[in-house]
């Protein structure tokens, strides 16, 4: 018995679609949970100064937000009412991409915070869940500093 060209074919097609979807079913999507660095609680504000309009250099720190690949949060220091400077607490670094990507990504984002005094920033290309985790902790600490 001799068998079918195109049978043959078209097993050989599904067993290799069949191997490829079970192999990215089991790639993790998440660093492991012992690998995170522990939640921290939101800090409302420390140094000199309170909220609203009031005068003087001010740090505000932004919840924890996790996104797909780790936790980001962001940390404010405000003159007034205007951002002086940012930082990231905390990016997603549990794998060597992640720690690529945010090399740029997070130093981008804190200079377009500067930049436009606001959480309405763009996000970095390529680094999709980063600014996302980034503008949104960025908005509740903004938030933080103007109740």
């Amino acid at each position: 018995m001799r068998a079918h060209p195109v049978r043959r074919t078209a097993l050989t097609c599904a067993a290799t679609v069949t191997v490829t979807v079970l192999a990215l079913s089991l790639k993790p999507h998440h660093p492991p949970v012992g690998a995170l660095p522990p939640a921290t609680t939101p800090t409302p504000s420390s140094g000199t100064g309170t909220g609203g309009t009031s005068s003087g250099t001010r740090t505000v720190t932004g919840p924890t937000v996790q996104t797909r690949y780790g936790p980001v949060q962001v940390q404010l220091t405000l003159d007034g009412s205007r951002i002086v400077a940012a930082r990231a607490v905390q990016s997603p670094g549990g794998d060597p991409r992640s720690r690529q990507i945010n090399a740029s990504a997070v130093p981008a984002l804190i200079k377009e915070t500067v930049d436009a005094q606001s959480a309405h920033l763009d996000a970095v290309s390529g680094a999709t869940y980063t600014s996302e985790g980034y503008m949104s902790s960025l908005q509740s600490a903004l938030d933080q500093a103007r109740a």
